[in-house]
C-alpha cells in the first residue's frame, strides 16, 4: 500500500483572488457568470441532479473553505484523469487524502471528489491550469507540499505510477511552483512505484 499522508488542512482559507472563475461560481455558490438560468433547489439549468444536491450538501461547509477543499480536490482529479480514466482505487484514494488531509467526514468527501471528476471531464481543458495556479496563491508552502505528496499517492494508488501520471504530476509541480530539486526530492520515496524504473516484461 502507499505511503500514508500526514497533515491536515487548514480549516479556514482566505477568499480567492479571481472570484469570476466560472468552475467555483457553478459549484461553490460564488455567484453567477450571467450564462445558465437558476433553478429551484440551487445551481443552474446546466448541472444534472447529482451536481445539484451535492451543492447543497455543500453548503454546511463556509465558502471559502469548499472553495479550498474544493481546489485541493480537482488538482487530484488531474492526476487520476492522467489516462483519461478513473479508476476505483483512484477514486477511493482522492476520498482518503480528502478525508486525512482536509479532515472531512466520508460523505462529504465523497462528493467533493464527484464533484472534482465531475469537472474534470468537462473543463479539464480550459480549467486544470486556472485551478492548480489559483490553488497556489492562496497555499503555504507547507500546503502545496502536502498536495505534491497526495498527487504521488493518488497517482501509486493502483500499485504502478504510470509515464502519464508522473509526466502530469511534473507538470502540475512546476504551476504549484516548486523547483525540479523539490519535485524530484518528493518523488524519491515513490520510487519503488514509477514504471520508468520497473524492467520491462519479459
Amino acid at each position: 500500500r502507499p505511503p500514508t499522508l500526514g497533515g491536515r488542512l487548514p480549516s479556514r482559507r482566505p477568499e480567492w483572488h479571481n472570484p469570476a472563475m466560472s468552475i467555483f461560481k457553478k459549484l461553490f455558490g460564488a455567484g453567477g457568470d450571467g450564462g445558465d438560468e437558476p433553478v429551484a433547489g440551487g445551481g443552474t439549468a446546466a448541472d444534472t441532479e447529482t451536481v445539484r444536491r451535492i451543492m447543497r450538501r455543500l453548503e454546511e461547509l463556509p465558502a471559502e473553505r469548499a472553495r479550498y477543499v474544493g481546489a485541493f480536490a480537482y488538482v487530484l482529479s488531474r492526476v487520476a484523469h492522467a489516462d483519461l480514466d478513473f479508476s476505483g482505487v483512484e477514486t477511493a484514494a482522492m476520498e482518503r487524502v480528502m478525508r486525512e488531509h482536509a479532515g472531512l467526514p466520508e460523505d462529504q468527501a465523497m462528493l467533493v471528489v464527484e464533484i472534482a471528476k465531475a469537472q474534470s471531464r468537462l473543463y479539464g481543458a480550459t480549467e486544470d491550469f486556472l485551478v492548480t495556479r489559483e490553488f497556489a496563491a492562496i497555499a503555504d508552502p507547507e500546503e502545496r507540499r502536502h498536495l505534491l505528496e497526495a498527487l504521488f499517492a493518488v497517482a501509486a494508488a493502483d500499485g504502478t505510477i504510470s509515464t502519464p501520471e508522473e509526466t502530469r504530476i511534473r507538470q502540475i509541480a512546476s504551476e504549484l511552483g516548486f523547483t525540479h530539486r523539490e519535485y524530484v526530492d518528493a518523488r524519491a520515496q515513490w520510487s519503488q512505484y514509477r514504471a520508468v524504473l520497473r524492467p520491462p516484461l519479459g
